[in-house]
């Protein structure tokens, strides 16, 4: 699954396309705007120019003495040309004057006064006297547009310009903007509601002030609760296990006491009643885990076998010292064991591959790949429910709140589970089945 672009991203993303919508509109507005003004400006070069030449063309020879100067042959057109002509009463048009490269022919057939436009040239005719003589001052259309497209061009380009500068300071400023999002999602990761000074303070902007204030509410209504769980184990664990124990120790007498025929029976019900305690005591102690551990040294060899329920035996290698607390993992371990009773284990095997490292090992029927792969993505993501069972849950909790986590390596047979209780206290225990 693609994941969701963030608040950032998505920011940056419409602060581009934006950019390039706004540089592209701003070209345009400009484009009209300098074809327009760039017009302007060369039709007044051109009246310009023939005002300027219409002087001394008009001071000098009369028409009827004047030869005309175009010289023979076609020459390509100049940028810009201009021509003196002379229109006589049979309205007959004739070139008296014209810059080298003028057409040769009277670019208009009649007398034009002002801005004309002909394929090439756009022209401006100005009457030199009363004799029926116009001068035509003209300028090439491509050199028009040569020069309209540069002025657009250089416009366009400090357009894209100042458009980079401004996405540019737009994007800083959206980080500067967003980094206090940044800082309480930083926050957040160490946010603890049952810690004595949980809370994440004032907020770097007005606009967040709710958001923390939900927070904190959020983290004290969590805290109410988990304290009034806390509580209500604690009394759970006198009400309920004293009444268990002394069931046990009923049965234990009755079973020495009883006729023959009766002490399987009383047999079962004394290993459900033991098993029933194991389950309480399990449910108390996820109540339990979050609270400040009890730790106490635990030689492992003489303590695991003493945790063995009926019909499984413990063969134990494991010599080492571990600092833990015993209820917790006994709570833990008890789950364990009753794991692998129902997958027909008989004998567990318990190793200490190192100082901080417990290994049970059992010879179960063990779980097919996939599952094993697939219990162990739901340990470490922490999503149990309809996943794992309370065996695997528990102990990945304890773990936890030791400090470590559970992982499910793959044996030849049976079914295997390390424990790791902290970076210094390691504990791995095998046989949690789903």
């Amino acid at each position: 699954m693609t994941p969701l672009p963030s608040i950032r991203q998505r920011l940056l993303r419409t602060l581009l396309v934006w950019s390039v919508l706004w540089t592209l509109a701003i070209t345009a507005a400009m484009w009209l705007a300098v074809h327009e003004e760039v017009n302007e400006l060369l039709d007044e070069a051109l009246q310009a120019a023939a005002e300027v030449l219409s002087g001394p063309l008009a001071q000098g020879t009369q028409a009827a003495q004047v030869a005309p100067i175009k010289p023979s042959g076609a020459q390509a057109p100049e940028q810009f040309a201009w021509q003196v002509v002379r229109y006589a009463a049979d309205n007959s048009a004739s070139v008296l004057q014209a810059s080298q490269r003028a057409p040769a022919q009277a670019l208009f057939a009649v007398p034009l006064r002002g801005f004309g436009d002909l394929p090439t040239w756009r022209v401006y005719g100005l009457p030199l006297s009363d004799d029926g003589r116009m001068l035509y001052v003209a300028q090439a259309v491509t050199e028009r547009g040569e020069t309209q497209f540069e002025v657009a061009l250089s416009a366009a380009l400090a357009s894209l310009a100042i458009a980079l500068l401004g996405h540019f300071w737009l994007r800083a400023k959206t980080r500067q903007e967003l980094q206090p999002l940044q800082n309480l999602a930083a926050k957040l990761k160490n946010f603890d509601p049952l810690k004595t000074d949980a809370g994440l303070g004032p907020a770097e902007r007005q606009e967040l002030q709710s958001v923390h204030d939900a927070i904190d509410a959020l983290g004290q209504r969590l805290a109410r609760r988990v304290a009034n769980e806390r509580a209500f184990s604690g009394h759970a664990a006198h009400a309920l296990r004293t009444p268990l124990a002394g069931m046990d120790a009923q049965l234990a007498v009755a079973l020495r006491e009883c006729p023959p025929e009766m002490t399987a029976r009383l047999q079962q019900i004394r290993v459900a009643s033991g098993s029933l305690q194991r389950v309480v005591a399990s449910l108390l102690s996820l109540f339990r885990s979050g609270v400040e551990l009890q730790r106490q040294p635990i030689a492992v060899k003489e303590w695991l076998p003493r945790l063995a329920p009926a019909g499984l035996t413990v063969h134990s290698a494991a010599d080492g010292v571990l600092q833990a607390d015993g209820d917790l993992l006994a709570a833990a371990l008890l789950n364990v064991f009753d794991n692998a009773l129902r997958h027909g284990a008989k004998n567990i095997h318990v190793t200490m591959p190192d100082a901080h490292t417990l290994r049970i090992v059992d010879d179960g029927t063990g779980v097919p790949a996939a599952r094993r792969l697939a219990l162990e993505q739901a340990l470490n993501s922490e999503r149990y429910d309809g996943v794992t069972g309370l065996g695997l849950m528990l102990a990945d909790i304890v773990a936890r709140a030791h400090g470590g986590g559970v992982s499910l390596p793959e044996v030849a047979s049976g079914f295997a589970v390390e424990m790791r209780l902290a970076a210094t206290i390691a504990l791995t225990t095998t046989n949690l089945h789903a």
